[in-house]
């Protein structure tokens, strides 16, 4: 069955390798060549897989390198082992019949004209088909050849065993009897009771069944009563159809289509099936991929879910020469149980989601994101595969953007869709239609100047809302700057004065009796630092510790009097190390704070010299206030203290593998910690091992404590976990638990997950995914583990994109 990519790909033929043949003697026009060689055969005949297949120990570095632990052993190179003979091409078209056929054996018998016979050790070559055997018969006047005995054949990427095999050597096409097959780049097996190369790249295979296991170790296998390989395409079908696990049948096709590499194939992809606790019930899908073209795709997923009925989505992918667009679609006619809970309703939902990124060259792109749904439920109750996060507003969004190293442009108009009910109307995102962004620098002498400038028209339907809450506006904000940049290798200082200027345009409210009010508030800021180091050695490793005190004044003269200009999208921000060095403590434009104020901070880096790698970095740091903070939001953003809480932050990274990240709000008034985070993330080199620790505090707000990891307990088991505890809730708001099997030819995620709902209910939920190597899976655990667990999307990269093609 097909699996699509994660991007576009086109078919490139790989050439075939030159070659060196023996070569006695030249006889009639099919260029045929005798000679005597010693005894070659062995006593036993092996399979092709046996052939090529070698325990770990045994396999070439490059080999072992790419090889997973849990896989006991692999296959050889195929230009390497089996019969030895050399590979060539066999012309343009596949096209045969007046390339030279190489043979040799022990005894010959030649009839002029007529015919050839060996025996003993033959072998034969023509171009890029080769086969060794016990006898062989070569007619002259049909260029037929008939071989028998341990037959070995070896191509470009296959290797072939038989007993009795019959080969054209006009056309290249071969029948093999009593036939194994591996196919090398996909690590794929089996056997035949016959086996025909009916082109140069197909393969028919009668009664036969194939596998990406190991030899001798059949966990799965499709068996059929004829299957077509075409490498040249990269997919197989196959006929009358079974799945058999441990050799016992668990499923049946009539006809199926499925991939031998990654390339993308038109077919059904595996089917997936789950439940949940909270709204979604028991659900079967079947997806189906159309691969329409090089440069589109779909893929189309109907659905039954138990209570709600038939919902399908779908999925469609373009790319341009300028950039990759993503529709995504999900409908249902008639919700069973959406009309129960909701009666009037007629059951019919629905949900778009629109993305697309494209990049015209000389430093301009453009991009839009549009995503809608019919009710407020649909994403908790039907979403399964749509981009679309359970979030409050859904964004729609599209501009164009250009930036050089001087200046930057953007253009763009966007809005949102609310689907929260608790939203106040007056609370609800205002759209900009549009906003207009543009910042420039340019450089005088030793002065530097600089311009951002930003124009915005405000939008929102406000006609059941009074006062500033009814307020639609245009407003202009243009932010002049002149700065004297000074730089040495030992600091730095940048003093500068910025002008904040901003005016509306109000409709349907005013200011003090006018609808255009504007605000100026000039800014001085002065941002500087020091910079020493000194050699240091620690654990027999030499380092560059850093110290790098940093000095930052601000002083914005703002009146305290905004408090009756509207609120479009302005924000108090949250407190950190990086709002040392910010002079307004407002985001957005509707607000300019207030400042007279100084911050002092320090930082110190260790940076190992063996390898380049900042090994810690440690930074801590204060705000002085010198005057009082007035200006306000909603009541927020005055204070009258004298400095700020201590800010920190440390990141240490003993080893590539391992970070330990903390930042911290300390209030040394009132000796208590204001905000607390700090996170640990290991991982092995090979992701085997991945775990997480953290811990989130704020102060009367959250507590939690986040544990999570992949620990293997031997090579094919994994145990797999996730716990989220909430402290003041004294609750557990998330959870996942489950194990992981993996062996060199199947895998399997089992996991069982709860977590907390908008409305505070605990789902629950059973998710899976089986993986057969070369055949693609079915389940959707995965992405739910990725969410969950640092560094799972990197192995799973790792475990499939490289091994499990």
């Amino acid at each position: 069955m097909p699996v699509p990519p994660s991007q576009f790909r086109r078919f490139r033929p790989v050439p075939a390798n030159d070659v060196k043949s023996r070569v006695a003697s030249v006889l009639g026009p099919a260029l045929l060549i005798l000679s005597t060689v010693s005894p070659a055969l062995a006593d036993s005949s092996p399979t092709a897989a046996e052939i090529d297949w070698r325990p770990r120990a045994e396999l070439p570095p490059e080999v072992v390198a790419g090889l997973p632990l849990f896989c006991e052993g692999g296959y050889l190179p195929s230009t390497a082992g089996g019969n030895g003979l050399p590979l060539v091409s066999a012309g343009a078209g596949g096209d045969v019949s007046n390339l030279p056929i190489y043979a040799s054996g022990l005894s010959a018998r030649y009839e002029i004209d007529r015919a050839l016979f060996l025996q003993g050790d033959v072998r034969l070559q023509q171009g890029a088909f080769a086969m060794t055997g016990d006898q062989a018969h070569y007619d002259q006047q049909t260029g037929m050849v008939a071989l028998s005995g341990a037959l070995v054949s070896r191509g470009e990427g296959f290797l072939l065993t038989g007993n009795e095999a019959e080969y054209d050597s006009a056309s290249g096409q071969f029948q093999l009897n009593t036939a194994t097959f591996l196919l090398h780049d996909s690590e794929m097996r089996g056997s035949a009771r016959s086996l025909s190369r009916i082109a140069e790249h197909q393969v028919r295979i009668d009664q036969g069944y194939l596998t990406t296991c190991a030899p001798n170790r059949n966990d799965w296998a499709i068996v059929a009563s004829e299957i077509e390989l075409d490498q040249a395409e990269g997919f197989g079908t196959a006929k009358h159809v079974r799945l058999e696990v441990l050799d016992t049948p668990v499923f049946y096709w009539p006809y199926a289509s499925f991939p031998i590499d990654d390339r993308r194939k038109t077919g059904f992809l595996y089917p997936a099936f789950g439940t949940s606790n909270a709204g979604s019930g028991l659900y079967v899908s079947v997806p189906y991929y159309l691969n329409l073209a090089p440069h589109y795709d779909a893929t189309v997923t109907p659905q039954y879910i138990h209570g709600r009925g038939l919902f399908t989505e779908v999925e469609g992918r373009y790319l341009s020469r300028f950039g990759e667009s993503v529709l995504q679609l999900g409908y249902i006619g008639n919700d069973g149980e959406f009309t129960d809970e909701n009666p009037g309703e007629d059951g019919e939902r629905w949900a778009l989601d629109f993305e697309t990124r494209a990049s015209f060259g000389t430093g301009w792109r453009g991009y839009g994101d549009y995503s809608v749904v019919s009710d407020n439920d649909y994403l908790s109750d039907l979403n399964r595969s749509l981009d679309i996060s359970n979030a409050t507003h859904l964004l729609r969004r599209g501009g164009v953007s250009y930036a050089d190293s001087n200046q930057y442009f953007d253009a763009y108009v966007s809005g949102y869709q609310t689907i929260a009910d608790r939203i106040l109307e007056a609370n609800k995102p205002y759209a900009q239609l549009p906003e207009i962004l543009y910042g420039g620098r340019t450089g005088l002498g030793w002065l530097e100047t600089s311009l951002e400038a930003e124009y915005s028209y405000f939008y929102r339907d406000n006609e059941l809302l009074t006062g500033v809450d009814k307020a639609n506006a245009q407003r202009l904000r243009l932010l002049p700057e002149l700065a004297l940049p000074m730089q040495r290798l030992w600091g730095y200082a940048r003093p500068s004065v910025t002008l904040d200027y901003t005016r509306y345009q109000l409709e349907d409210y005013d200011v003090n009796g006018s609808a255009s009010p504007d605000r100026a508030v000039p800014v001085v800021e002065w941002d500087s630092g020091l910079y020493f180091d000194r050699r240091t050695v620690l654990f027999d490793i030499p380092f560059n510790q850093t110290l790098e005190p940093r000095l930052y004044y601000a002083w914005a003269d703002a009146d305290n009097d905004q408090g009756g200009l509207p609120d479009f999208d302005s924000a108090l921000r949250s407190f950190s190390f990086d709002e040392l060095f910010r002079r307004n403590r407002f985001s957005g434009g509707d607000r300019v704070g207030d400042a007279n104020q100084m911050t002092l901070a320090l930082t110190s880096r260790f940076n190992d010299l063996n390898s380049g790698a900042e090994r810690a970095r440690f930074s801590l740091g204060q705000i002085y206030y010198f005057d009082d903070r007035e200006v306000t939001l909603d009541g927020l953003g005055a204070s009258t203290r004298s400095e700020s809480s201590l800010a920190g932050e440390a990141v240490l990274r003993p080893l590539d593998t391992l970070d330990l990240r903390s930042s911290l709000l300390w209030d040394p008034r009132d000796n208590v910690t204001e905000e607390s985070r700090s996170q640990l993330l290991f991982h092995t080199a090979d992701y085997r091992y991945l775990a997480s620790l953290g811990y989130t505090y704020s102060r009367d707000e959250i507590e939690q404590s986040d544990i999570g990891g992949v620990v293997p307990v031997t090579d094919n088991v994994s145990l797999i976990g996730r716990w989220v505890y909430d402290s003041q809730l004294d609750r557990t708001v998330g959870s996942l638990a489950g194990l992981e099997y993996n062996s060199c030819c199947w895998s399997l995620q089992l996991v069982h997950q709860n977590y907390l709902t908008d409305d505070e209910e605990l789902e629950s939920r059973v998710l899976f995914q089986i993986q057969l190597k070369g055949l693609g899976g079915s389940g959707d655990s995965s992405s739910a583990i990725a969410d969950a667990i640092y560094g799972f999307d990197e192995r799973e990269r790792r475990r499939y994109g490289t091994q499990y093609r």
